[in-house]
């Protein structure tokens, strides 16, 4: 989590109470069309500029689909992680890879590289739709 907490605004607590809601990943798109139809205002552009404060500020996971649109949702651990996808539903956990952390910190290294990010989603069918 980043140190410098945002204010909270009535826009950011209805978007956090959206994806309170839900298990799995939510477009922006997805998103408005669940507040417009609670009867909030907020508009696309708000619950865009919205979910990128809170993925900067750490508090939504956000990963691209396979069709390369943003997904988001409440980060569920404050902790590093990764996202184990299933391309069928869209089922999402979250993962720990050790290996992938010392990799990418020796191949930062290796390259003069510092203050090094990443993020990793790996795609597959969870057992339900294998």
């Amino acid at each position: 989590m980043v140190e410098t907490e945002r204010r909270t605004t009535r826009q950011r607590r209805a978007v956090e109470a959206i994806l309170g809601e839900c298990e799995d990943f939510l477009s922006a798109q997805e998103l408005h069309m669940r507040l417009r139809q609670q009867g909030d205002t907020i508009g696309l552009a708000t619950v865009y500029r919205t979910l990128g404060t809170m993925a900067q500020d750490e508090r939504v996971d956000m990963l691209r689909s396979e069709d390369g649109e943003a997904r988001y949702r409440l980060c569920e651990t404050d902790d590093h992680h990764h996202h184990l996808v299933c391309r069928e539903c869209g089922h999402t956990v979250e993962i720990e890879g050790p290996a992938v952390e010392s990799w990418a910190d020796e191949v930062a290294t290796e390259h003069g590289f510092t203050d090094v990010t990443h993020t990793l989603e790996v795609f597959g069918l969870c057992s339900g739709c294998a």
